[in-house]
């Protein structure tokens, strides 16, 4: 290990921790789930965190993802990898969503979507343990955020997807170096595919939560969150929810920024957002589960959220109980319908599973869920350019009279 490098990017990391039995792992080791089959979650000396960074020295860097790093477990400066990572905005949502409404517009990440945070993380640990090889299964935006980090840093990458993937991310997969491949099947049907591979040592299982490292890049949505609003935190927050690692991720975030005392014990009220036609967690949490049963016949327009079964079940349902939150399901027109009020009365355009959040926190405020006056922020995953939109098929003809005022 070089010394030189390790004082330019100081970590606190101790261990690893089995997010179910507590069981502790050794730090700077590869490893997939823990013996129990559950994800790990990094662990870190706070104390000696609050010791070296100060709100005031944060305030002072580059408001990028890597400004967070005594809280992040790359170790060598060498290993970290960059696209350009920048602190995504606040956008208000005045018409379509209301006076106190945010939207965290992640679209603006590297290759569109939030899913780069995860994933440039989850890469740089990669290259740091060792791995030459990766497979995932993807809905889509994921495999195109590992294609771009992997190949920058040289790992070979195969991506499986359903076979009804939207086209523009299976190209995007492709071009950015990966070998990608269609399944016909769900998500989780890739996943076993990626599984088998990986037992049989033909790869590294990159799968959603199957190594430890994307909840921590994906925790710097609830770091940025809380210092963009001045070190306090909205009253609600509205996540599409898949896998789930961003609100786990999110949870996570909010417990070290308290334990530095940047923050207190008051937390956001978690809404997990899915799809009517994909609703695992929704199911598991009112029926007072702690684990999701695979949803069958899993259906939406929002393909990101199309997660049958998710590995970090119970860390979501928990953070969702814990925050006095809850999950919510909404149906596709109410989806669609989002996504196009958005555009066309705040000139924001969402994708899907953004659209999912306006949906449900517009459903929530008509249960009581949520009061007008309350701030909440809204989570949109990904640039809404990255899928289709209505036909806009009006045409002039030049060489003819103009009717302006049928313009």
């Amino acid at each position: 290990m070089n010394d030189n490098l390790c004082a330019e990017r100081p970590t606190f990391v101790t261990h690893l921790e089995c997010s179910m039995t507590g069981e502790l792992y050794a730090a700077d080791t590869l490893h997939n789930l823990s013996r129990v089959g559950r994800p790990l979650l990094v662990r870190y000396d706070l104390a000696g965190v609050g010791a070296a960074l100060s709100r005031d020295v944060l305030a002072a860097r580059e408001t990028d993802l890597w400004r967070w790093r005594e809280l992040l477990p790359v170790r060598r400066t060498q290993n970290v990898v960059s696209l350009g990572e920048i602190e995504t905005p606040l956008i208000p949502l005045p018409r379509s969503g209301g006076a106190n409404v945010l939207v965290k517009d992640e679209g603006r990440l590297p290759t569109g979507s939030f899913k780069a945070r995860g994933l440039v993380m989850a890469v740089a640990m990669a290259k740091e343990l060792g791995v030459t090889r990766i497979a995932m299964p993807t809905n889509g935006n994921a495999g195109a955020a590992l294609a771009a980090y992997a190949t920058r840093v040289g790992i070979e990458t195969i991506v499986f997807c359903p076979e009804d993937t939207p086209e523009v991310n299976v190209r995007e997969i492709a071009a950015q170096g990966a070998r990608v491949w269609r399944v016909n099947g769900l998500i989780d049907d890739c996943g076993a595919i990626v599984g088998k591979g990986a037992a049989e040592g033909r790869w590294f299982d990159f799968s959603t939560l199957k190594e430890p490292y994307r909840i921590e890049g994906k925790k710097t949505m609830g770091l940025e969150l809380a210092a963009q609003l001045g070190w306090r935190l909205p009253k609600a927050i509205f996540y599409p929810t898949g896998g789930g690692t961003g609100l786990i991720g999110m949870w996570k975030a909010f417990d070290e920024l308290e334990a530095l005392g940047w923050i207190g014990r008051e937390r956001p009220r978690m809404y997990a957002v899915q799809a009517a036609g994909c609703a695992p967690i929704v199911r598991a949490f009112e029926a007072g589960e702690e684990h999701a049963e695979r949803w069958e016949d899993a259906h939406t327009v929002a393909a990101g959220i199309r997660v049958p079964r998710a590995v970090g079940d119970f860390l979501i349902l928990r953070a969702v109980r814990e925050s006095g939150g809850k999950a919510l399901a909404v149906g596709d027109p109410a989806i669609l319908r989002a996504v196009d009020d958005a555009a066309r009365r705040d000139g924001l355009l969402l994708c899907p599973e953004g659209g999912a959040t306006l949906a449900a926190y517009r459903q929530a405020l008509r249960d009581g869920e949520v009061d007008d006056d309350e701030d909440v922020v809204l989570f949109n995953c990904a640039t809404g350019l990255k899928y289709p939109m209505p036909a806009a098929e009006q045409r002039l003809d030049r060489h003819q009279p103009i009717d302006f005022d049928a313009l």
